[in-house]
């Protein structure tokens, strides 16, 4: 097998350390010299290793993504030299031979060879815009859960408020929580507290405000709401420092909020998930593919096993969950019709997998032209096939 880099170095990660294999090709019929050494994960020690694999003329160097410390090695050396950070899944080692040393030469032989391909790892800037998205997005799951818990603690005491109520944080159910913990009790009084729509349904809450708040309920309901407070807080800080670092990206951002469905959060969430830059991704199926809304392929001597969708990055495909969803709901759109038409055929969840993929199919296209969205309307699939629609509906 042909080498592709002749100097090569393979590091196996640790918490604490990591082994380095600096794979060397020999001349002619020699085979590769390998020495394997062990350095620190402090800053020091890897820019030392830098150093280390400058000195011996490394052009590349490989390096698993294990958890998180990976970073602390990878950012350092990118500065420097050019560094794969490959998937554990696509470099996995004979089995029977683990040891970190073997999967440090390992590395450094795919590498070498060029059998591996490097993660997409953005710049600095989309990387600070991530940690900001993905934090808002684990705080924000963290309130419902609050909320939820909040919940849970009326049913004990006999209020079902959240049976009238749609949202236990509105206006009109903190109105009747805040009473409730002054100390309130009377049922006609709390649902009198409701506000706009809501007081068409007096005499509803009127019913399911009757209970039996104690003392308990009451420290236990103001803990939950102090935190939910602190919590919605915190995500308002995070909105104001997101609409700072979405600044330089305003233009692409500005696009996507034209696709149905997209919100400025879930565009915020695009961008630091893929960059904005659409040249990483040679083409849309590759951005499909990596966001994880392609159909697998899996065939063996002439037939077709499972085709689910391989895992791709959790949090664009969470955040384009919710606007498929939602597109799906509406009327009048290509994602609305598309859902519609793959739904009667192949199920719910597969036609919301084909809407995600549509829109990111949108999305690339739209960031890489530098076009608004044009929506090809309920009726695309209509005008396409004409002759068919036809004797579908007469059938």
């Amino acid at each position: 097998m042909d080498v592709v880099y002749p100097r090569c170095a393979g590091i196996d990660i640790s918490k604490k350390d990591a082994k380095v294999s600096v794979r060397i090709q020999g001349s002619g019929r020699k085979r590769a010299a390998s020495t394997v050494t062990t350095w620190g994960s402090t800053t020091n020690q890897v820019l030392a290793l830098r150093e280390f694999l400058l000195d011996n003329n490394v052009t590349v160097v490989v390096m698993e993504a294990t958890g998180d410390y990976w970073r602390p090695f990878y950012y350092p050396l990118d500065e420097r030299l050019e560094v794969l950070l490959v998937n554990a899944q696509a470099v996995k080692t004979v089995p029977g031979r683990k040891s970190d040393v073997s999967d440090a030469a390992w590395l450094a032989d795919l590498g070498a060879h060029g059998l591996v391909r490097g993660s997409f790892v953005p710049p600095r800037p989309i990387r600070a815009l991530r940690v900001l998205t993905r934090t808002r997005t684990m705080i924000t799951r963290e309130r419902s859960r609050e909320v939820l818990r909040l919940e849970k603690l009326l049913e004990d005491s006999g209020i079902k408020l959240s049976s009238v109520a749609s949202d236990l944080t509105g206006v009109s159910s903190r109105l009747m929580l805040d009473a409730l913990n002054a100390g309130e009790s009377d049922p006609a009084v709390l649902a009198d507290l409701a506000t706009a729509g809501l007081r068409k349904k007096i005499p509803a809450l009127t019913e399911a405000l009757t209970g039996e708040f104690t003392d308990h309920h009451r420290f236990m309901a103001r803990l939950l709401l102090d935190r939910i407070d602190a919590i919605s807080g915190d995500i308002a800080r995070l909105d104001a420092r997101i609409g700072e670092a979405m600044e330089p990206f305003r233009g692409a951002h500005d696009l996507l909020v034209t696709i149905p469905g997209f919100s400025n959060k879930v565009a915020d969430v695009f961008i630091a998930e893929t960059g904005g830059d659409m040249g990483v991704f040679p083409s849309a199926g590759h951005l499909a593919s990596w966001a994880g809304t392609s159909p697998g392929m899996h065939e063996s001597a002439g037939r077709s096993r499972s085709s689910k969708t391989r895992p791709g990055n959790a949090y664009l495909k969470g955040a384009l969950g919710v606007v498929a969803m939602s597109s799906t709901r509406s009327k009048g759109t290509y994602f609305s019709a598309k859902y519609r038409r793959i739904a009667a055929r192949r199920g719910a969840s597969r036609a919301l997998v084909a809407v995600e993929h549509a829109m990111l199919v949108a999305a690339w296209n739209m960031l890489t032209n530098g076009d608004l969205y044009r929506d090809p309307g309920a009726d695309y699939f209509a005008n396409r096939t004409p002759t068919k629609t036809k004797d579908r509906a007469i059938r």
